[in-house]
């Protein structure tokens, strides 16, 4: 019988992270981008994007905010649904009367879509 191994690659662990945002599993999802990079493997916008909905999801908007961070440090193109996440996340929180401290310069503000509806 054969026995066939296989990697994982990108694309199964961006569903495993999306998996996590469903299951409101934020710490599995950060954790899975740290297993990408000790793969070898590089995330994709996909990959951050999933993270970042799983901690919009649990409320945890400074972790969204330092994904979305990290994306930027790694050059890995951000867009409306990385801004709208991180936004939404923020709105959710409790601390949300002052706006996004220290973030008011990358455009936070102009991205108000849902994530529901944008994070599939």
């Amino acid at each position: 019988m054969w026995e066939v191994k296989l990697e994982p690659d990108v694309i199964s662990y961006n569903a495993g992270t999306s998996a996590c945002e469903k299951g409101e599993q934020w710490q599995r999802a950060l954790a899975l981008l740290s297993e990408m990079r000790e793969a070898k493997l590089e995330p994709d916008v996909i990959s951050y994007v999933a993270a970042t909905c799983a901690c919009e999801r649990c409320g945890q908007w400074r972790h969204a905010l330092s994904l979305l961070s990290e994306m930027r440090e790694c050059n890995v193109e951000t867009n409306d649904i990385s801004y709208n996440v991180c936004t939404t996340a923020y709105e959710r929180s409790s601390r949300n009367s002052a706006g996004f401290p220290g973030y008011r310069g990358i455009g936070l503000s102009h991205f108000r879509v849902s994530c529901e509806a944008l994070c599939v």
